[in-house]
Formats: structure tokens, C-alpha cells, sequence
């Protein structure tokens, strides 16, 4: 079977596995673990199955794998606490918006992995040392980036859970979480690029579709309207915009 397809199928499956639980239950609890779990899984299955377990391959299980802990241990943290996430309030209850959404989830996942897919599937692989070094580098400040961001916005909310963090990090962006989050998916690409030939670029998709998702879609862009809706009439918060770049680090603005 094409390896892409099988991972398409882990995806799916995992998905729809959980989105039956959480429609029965009526739950958010396992909506972001079943995300970091769908790569973590198909990271292995495809590195236990089908790799040649070569420092390129190990490399991009490595990176994936800390991302998946990483991020599923910080999400179910996070959702233990609130208990529920008001994305799904209008679909919650609904058969169809609700799969909907799993669905959407299970081929995101599938299109950010296609770079790792391929590189699994390869055999003979000569170590491109210049690349793999700076994709690794790239991919690894990203995952330590996004975490700190992470940890001085949730230490920050304990002692402050009505207003916005402007501190750290988040001095130089107002999203650095996303920057660190799109940087681990380009530094896989970018440890993979030397391998690709005509359509294999196809798989650029990936770090493509995370970027476009994390600044248009699902990220940035709904963040800043909630902000604006929440802290819109503080002085804080329009100085912060004013002054803070949106996505990309950035000394402040006069």
C-alpha cells in the first residue's frame, strides 16, 4: 500500500476513534490530545515499519515525537483545567459540524506530515550534513521558542488571568508561539529538501499548510478578534498592538 495513504488511514482512524467518544460524552477533553496523538502515532508506525532508521530518518522521528509530547502534555494540561473549549460550542452537540471538524483534523495532520512521510519511505538516503544540520537547528529553536512562549503565558495568567501577556517573548510578537510552532515544520522540510525531485515537492504542502492555517485560519487571525473584542478598549493592549509586530519577532515600534 502507498505509505501515504496508510498514514491518511492511521489519521482517519485515530480521529474518528475519538470523535465518537467525545460526541457520546459530550466532551473537549480529548480534542487536542487526539491531535499531537495522530502524529505521535504515525511517527511511529512509520518509523518502526517502514524506515531505514538512517540519521535523517531518526532525526525527524526525534523532532516530531518531542513536538507531539510536547504539545499534547501542554494541551491536556490546559484543557483539564478550563474543562471545556468554546471553539465548539456551536458544534458540540451536532453530528455533523462536530465530525466535521475531526475530519478536517485528521487531514491537516496528514498534509503537515507529508515531508516525514516521504523521507520514511526513502532508501539509500546519503546524509546531506549542510541541510540536515540547519533544518534540525531551525526546527529545534522553534520547538524551545514556542515552548517558553507557552510557559510565560501560562505562568503569567495565574497571577493575572484577566489580562493579556505582553512580557518575554511576547515583547517581540504577539504570537510567538505560532513563529516557533511554523519554524518546526519548515526545519523538517528544509532536512528533507535535498531528497526531492519533480512532484516530491508536492510535499511542501506541509509546512505551507501550517503557516497559511496558524496566520489565516485557525490562529492568528482568530486570536486578535477575540483580543480586540476582550481588551479592545484597554490603554495596554493598543499600545501593545501599536508598538508589537504581529507574527515574525521584532524590536518594538515607536
Amino acid at each position: 500500500m502507498n505509505l501515504f495513504l496508510e498514514i491518511l488511514i492511521i489519521a482517519f482512524g485515530i480521529n474518528i476513534v475519538f470523535f465518537i467518544y467525545a460526541f457520546i460524552r459530550k466532551t473537549d477533553v480529548v480534542t487536542d490530545l487526539s491531535y499531537s496523538l495522530s502524529f505521535l502515532l504515525s511517527a511511529l508506525y512509520l518509523y518502526l515499519v517502514h524506515a531505514e532508521k538512517g540519521l535523517l530518518q531518526t532525526l525527524l522521528f526525534g523532532i516530531v515525537v518531542l513536538w507531539a509530547v510536547r504539545l499534547g502534555s501542554y494541551l491536556l494540561s490546559r484543557i483539564l483545567a478550563t474543562k471545556v473549549d468554546h471553539r465548539f460550542d456551536d458544534k458540540r452537540d451536532s453530528f455533523v459540524r462536530f465530525g466535521t471538524f475531526w475530519l478536517l483534523q485528521a487531514t491537516a495532520v496528514w498534509i503537515i506530515l507529508l515531508p516525514v512521510t516521504f523521507a520514511m519511505g526513502q532508501e539509500g538516503l546519503s546524509v546531506n550534513y549542510s541541510f540536515l544540520v540547519v533544518g534540525s537547528v531551525i526546527s529545534l529553536f522553534g520547538l524551545i521558542y514556542e515552548t517558553v512562549a507557552d510557559y510565560q503565558k501560562t505562568t503569567f495568567k495565574k497571577k493575572h488571568p484577566k489580562k493579556l501577556i505582553t512580557s518575554g517573548v511576547w515583547a517581540y510578537s504577539r504570537h510567538p508561539n505560532y513563529f516557533g510552532e511554523i519554524l518546526v515544520w519548515w526545519g523538517i522540510f528544509v532536512m528533507v529538501l535535498p531528497y526531492l525531485q519533480g512532484l516530491d515537492f508536492l510535499v511542501a504542502l506541509g509546512p505551507v499548510f501550517i503557516t497559511l492555517l496558524l496566520l489565516f485560519v485557525s490562529g492568528v487571525n482568530l486570536l486578535e478578534k477575540s483580543w480586540k473584542e476582550k481588551y479592545g478598549n484597554e490603554e495596554y493592549y493598543q499600545t501593545y498592538v501599536r508598538q508589537t509586530s504581529v507574527f515574525i519577532p521584532w524590536k518594538k515600534r515607536p
